[in-house]
């Protein structure tokens, strides 16, 4: 299935609003993202998405036949951590199982190794989310460690994992 990394529109809030208000895509997100999700959250998202410094961050959306139906983000690291940045990304219910996280990823690790002076990409699933394990292990993603009980969510902790892809 086809799919573009874009710029963020103010006219993809409805879109947006549509995939995210999903309590299965919210359950492997940190508590930062709104659950339940309403139009003034992707609003305020895309805002800040647009507004961003891509010195330091980078957003996009994952669109497909022109609807974003997904995210995904770079946020440089600061101080020690200033050769690394970290991914994060989300999709739909819908387009999941379609080989489009795989490719996002790739693409997007593209941009952020040429744009930036950074080595190293890290992404930090939930050690139970084995479908975005899946995605960054095709992505070319190597498990560094698994940290126990290193995070707490909907009051459960839960493992994490630690995956990287070096330059």
């Amino acid at each position: 299935m086809g799919f573009e990394l874009r710029e963020w529109r103010p006219e993809d809030a409805p879109s947006i609003t549509r995939y995210a208000d999903d309590p299965q895509v919210a359950a492997n997100l940190r508590d930062i993202f709104p659950a339940p999700y309403h139009l003034s959250d992707a609003r305020e998202f895309i805002q800040s998405c647009m507004a961003a410094d891509e010195g330091q961050a980078i957003f996009r959306a994952i669109s497909v036949n022109g609807q974003a139906v997904g995210s995904i983000a770079l946020t440089r690291g600061t101080d020690v951590y200033r050769l690394s940045a970290e991914l994060g990304y989300w999709l739909g219910r819908e387009f999941w199982g379609r080989g489009i996280m795989p490719a996002a990823v790739e693409e997007m690790c593209r941009l952020g190794f040429h744009r930036w002076d950074i080595v190293r990409i890290f992404a930090e699933p939930y050690a139970h989310n084995a479908a975005s394990r899946r995605v960054l292990e095709k992505a070319g993603f190597h498990l560094e460690g698994v940290m126990a009980r290193g995070v707490v969510k909907n009051g459960q902790l839960h493992d994490y994992c630690m995956y990287a892809k070096l330059k």
